[in-house]
């Protein structure tokens, strides 16, 4: 076995062996772990033959075929850094909304402990949001 199919075939398994222990530590959600491993199984396929790479690259008509591989790879990462940005666009919203409603809560908790006749009491903030977090 040449030196770099033994290099991508150990990559691909080591990634695969990666995914699930992360798995089973639940460090990584099955959905995301179902995208990684069909990106590592297609590399330990491109690993083991090469020539599928070339042979995918002709039906395709791309010349060269690690422009397709560099094509593919940079598609790959794009689809990974947009859906992470929206994933994180639903969490600020969220999490702007759960601080909307305890704002409104320990408003609501505050009238409740008013006493008829006196001012209501506004105690500062227990736990400061820190101004990177997102919340408007």
């Amino acid at each position: 076995m040449r030196a770099e199919v033994a290099l991508g075939v150990l990559g691909s398994v080591l990634t695969l062996a990666l995914l699930f222990e992360m798995l089973r530590r639940k460090r990584l959600r099955e959905k995301y772990a179902v995208f990684w491993a069909a990106v590592a199984v297609a590399t330990l396929v491109v690993a083991a033959w090469p020539s599928s790479l070339g042979w995918v690259s002709e039906r395709l008509g791309v010349a060269v075929p690690a422009n397709l591989l560099f094509f593919v790879a940079s598609m790959v990462l794009l689809a990974v850094s947009v859906q992470h940005s929206a994933e994180l666009s639903r969490m600020e919203e969220r999490t702007r909304v759960l601080a909307e409603e305890v704002a409104l809560l320990r408003l609501r908790l505050d009238s409740a402990r008013h006493l008829p006749g006196q001012e209501p009491r506004h105690e500062p903030r227990r736990e400061p949001v820190p101004d990177d977090a997102g919340v408007a």
